[in-house]
């Protein structure tokens, strides 16, 4: 089997790659190891910048993100027992973000490429990459009970942080830049209507909470905890007191919105980056390049973000007569720039608003004062909500 572009993964990263090559006439066959049913109904991401909706739409793929997504013009933060909000659209020129579920988006780009015919395996496991210093890199893969190889021209690894691309690239070309945080995020799905209109970021000191959302009518909540906490010991009963507690406000004029909880999850936090993000005939996109902390609420967009830097590179080499190939020579220094913008943005909200084990009253303090100021200064607050719905170049 022969194609131009290989990709490894059918999550946003190689489903939106996919999307944009199809339009650039550019043949790709995308490759996904897990069964379909799993992919669309795996809980992920569920805040979508201003860039993300934007190619989506521009693209025929947003049409019912539009209608059923949920856009938000603000956040709140909550520290010292108060809440204080960011009006995002106000200081970013009209700019907002989105609630709209990544299961869903990628129901969406399943469905587009389905429609068009071109190439898409569920169910396809790539055991190996091979030749990527050539002209010919070759992705072999079990689909159906038997072995395959595909032929490209190009590699894009878009199969996550445990996909085997990365792992292609020989030892000593990579650099590996990861920090490992000494707390998690126990979030659960309640069937209770969000107890804010806007996201609440909260700052306390039993800990970090979030106010998010799926639906109007699905709430998503979250509450720092052990990176090994135990399910078993947060029964429903005590997920619901640690949440009132920790959103409490002096004036007790806030209600929290109960209901049956029907997920409950444990999420590590980590931030990882590898340089570079080409080898040879490879580029890896997405969660296969870097990881990021969820407090910024980045890692689908900035998925979305690499591939559309080489959906444009390879377009200009394919586009080309003589095969331009200066993009897709820029693409790992072009897409580091924004990757490491939003890694000291995630780490920044991380940092800012998790209490960390041995915090002392001097780092409590600290922490408040940073809160203070961001909320008290349109600068500092300028400066969250541009990085929170997206700059357009980093």
């Amino acid at each position: 089997m022969r194609t131009q572009v290989g990709i490894v993964g059918g999550g946003p990263a190689g489903l939106v790659l996919g999307h944009l090559l199809h339009e650039a006439g550019i043949e790709a066959v995308v490759l996904e190891a897990r069964d379909r049913e799993y992919v669309e109904k795996r809980v992920r991401a569920g805040v979508l910048e201003q860039g993300t909706v934007d190619l989506l739409v521009g693209h025929g793929v947003g049409e019912r993100a539009q209608r059923e997504g949920i856009v938000h013009h603000g956040v709140e933060l909550q520290f010292d027992g108060e809440r204080h909000r960011i009006d995002l659209s106000a200081l970013t020129g009209g700019k907002a973000i989105m609630i709209y579920p990544q299961q869903d988006v990628v129901k969406d780009l399943i469905n587009a490429r389905l429609k068009t015919g071109a190439p898409l395996a569920f169910e396809a496991r790539a055991t190996a990459v091979e030749g990527l210093d050539g002209d010919r890199p070759v992705i072999r893969y079990e689909h159906e009970g038997a072995e395959h190889e595909l032929e490209c021209d190009f590699v894009a690894g878009c199969d996550g942080f445990h996909g085997i691309c990365r792992g292609a690239i020989p030892d000593g070309v990579l650099r590996v830049y990861e920090r490992v945080y000494p707390f998690a995020w126990l979030g659960v799905l309640a069937e209770a209507p969000p107890s804010s209109e806007e996201l609440i970021y909260c700052h306390s000191e039993r800990g970090f909470a979030l106010a998010s959302l799926r639906s109007l009518q699905i709430s998503r909540l979250y509450l720092q905890c052990a990176p090994d906490e135990d399910l078993e010991r947060w029964p429903d009963e005590r997920i619901w007191e640690e949440l009132e507690r920790r959103f409490a406000t002096r004036d007790g004029d806030w209600t929290l919105t109960r209901g049956p909880i029907f997920e409950k999850g444990v999420t590590p936090m980590r931030s990882f980056v590898v340089e570079p993000l080409r080898h040879g005939r490879l580029f890896l996109a997405g969660d296969a390049a870097h990881i990021v902390p969820p407090t910024g609420a980045k890692g689908l967009n900035l998925a979305v973000a690499d591939v559309k830097v080489l959906a444009a590179a390879l377009s200009r080499h394919y586009g080309d007569g003589d095969g331009d190939a200066s993009g897709l020579d820029a693409y790992s220094r072009t897409c580091l720039r924004r990757v490491w913008r939003v890694q000291h943005f995630s780490w920044w909200m991380t940092s800012m608003l998790h209490r960390f084990e041995g915090d002392d009253e001097f780092q409590l303090r600290l922490q408040l004062s940073q809160l203070a100021y961001t909320v008290g200064s349109r600068a500092a607050a300028t400066t969250l909500a541009e990085n929170y719905v997206g700059l357009e170049t980093a």
